[in-house]
């Protein structure tokens, strides 16, 4: 791999090109490595908005493009140093871009990257000198063997790979490599903390009984789309961990909430009566930890259904964790309804919740079409009454505390 001043040149000439068109092109460009060339340029089309700082430097080699699909974002790596100490000596056991890497360097007093692939670990070098990172010691070589001859570990961080035969995306942690319950005893040996970086697929609440050492769960979501769950274990640990709902909105926002599953079933749900002015929307990393009745409680909201996760009050809350809207009609579900809706609402943003039909399936019933500044939202209330509630978003501007709707 190897990245010439005529390589970057043509990279950037040819950024907008359909890939598999200059891919047949090859022999029009005897003197580049087109397949190397299709490969930086895919990679780069990833990471323009996920990792700008990286994108920006056109002197950083990209190993494959699946690298590029499933390394951190600069706004989920950035969150993560937070997570060591300064000073920490930091090993990452499934360097892969090193993406997670460069960023615990940061704080880290010395970090030791292992992957298995040669490939990896040659761009990884270069990228680093690139970056004029000089505290990361790269290692080729399988983690489970390498751990065995470490010294001066405070934080091992691993990132298990999630795909099996065929490419298939896989979930347990008995199926991602390397297992990850089996291989922690021989990592707190060497180190105190582990941090390990799951599917937001996988159930947290069972993954925990694998994982009893856990001190912190971190749910991180980026502009309400669910990322990363970052288990955070030390060695030892027998104590109920805490679940850290984060929603990154920009370098300078995020929405945070923390709360513990020993709270979560010690709280009553507040049931909504009917429903009020206003309608809420928890945010994506709220909704996968499951913290239904501590939000009710904290927020003083009401739930309409069991299992709706669907919230509502008379008083508009302008920080709450997740999109308000002001709600303009109640419809009861109905056949009819189904037939006549779309002369009233032609065009509507739906979300369905706990419904019996999916947004397709409902969009196909009321010939809905999508878009427009309306919200159509599905659900079930508490004593079983299915609803349509047709309302508008808040925007809220937290920094003056005012709202208004759109």
């Amino acid at each position: 791999m190897k990245l010439t001043s005529a390589m970057k040149q043509f990279i950037q000439e040819h950024a907008g090109d359909d890939l598999n068109k200059l891919l047949l092109s090859s022999s029009r460009y005897p003197t580049m490595d087109i397949p190397f060339a299709v490969d930086q340029i895919a990679a780069r089309r990833q990471l323009r908005d996920k990792l700008p700082s990286w994108y920006a430097n056109d002197n950083l080699i990209y190993p494959s493009k699946i690298a590029a699909e499933q390394c951190s974002s600069e706004l989920t790596a950035r969150y993560k140093q937070q997570l060591i100490k300064e000073g920490e000596g930091v090993c990452d056991l499934t360097g892969g871009l090193g993406v997670d890497s460069s960023f615990f360097s940061q704080k880290a007093n010395r970090l030791i990257y292992i992957e298995r692939f040669e490939n990896y670990c040659e761009a990884a070098r270069h990228n680093f000198q690139s970056l004029a990172i000089k505290n990361i010691e790269v290692i080729k070589g399988d983690a489970t063997e390498v751990v065995e001859t470490l010294e001066g570990i405070d934080v091992f961080y691993i990132d298990p790979a999630r795909r099996g035969e065929g490419n298939k995306r896989v979930f347990a942690l008995s199926d991602c490599e390397p297992d990850l319950s089996r291989l922690l005893p021989v990592l707190f040996q060497r180190a105190p903390k582990v941090i390990a970086k799951l599917s937001p697929m996988v159930d947290i609440q069972h993954t925990l009984h694998l994982l009893p050492e856990t001190t912190e769960v971190h749910v991180l979501s980026v502009k309400n789309e669910c990322k990363e769950l970052l288990f955070v274990m030390e060695r030892g640990n027998c104590l109920s961990p805490l679940i850290y709902c984060q929603n990154i909105l920009s370098e300078e926002e995020e929405q945070s909430f923390q709360f513990t599953y020993q709270e979560e079933q010690g709280e009553q749900a507040r049931m909504a009566g009917q429903i009020q002015e206003y309608l809420y929307e928890p945010n994506a990393s709220i909704l996968k930890a499951g913290a239904f009745k501590c939000l009710s409680s904290r927020l003083m909201v009401e739930k309409l259904g069991i299992s709706s996760h669907l919230y509502t009050s008379a008083r508009c809350i302008p920080d709450f964790l997740g999109r308000v809207f002001s709600v303009e009609a109640v419809y009861p579900f109905t056949g009819k309804l189904c037939k006549t809706l779309s002369k009233e609402i032609p065009k509507a943003n739906i979300t369905v919740r706990n419904f019996p039909l999916s947004v397709a399936e409902l969009r196909a019933r009321t010939k809905i079409t999508d878009g427009g500044e309306l919200y159509l939202f599905a659900t079930t209330l508490a004593g079983g009454e299915k609803v349509l509630i047709k309302g508008r978003k808040v925007i809220v501007f937290a920094n003056v505390g005012l709202s208004k709707e759109t």
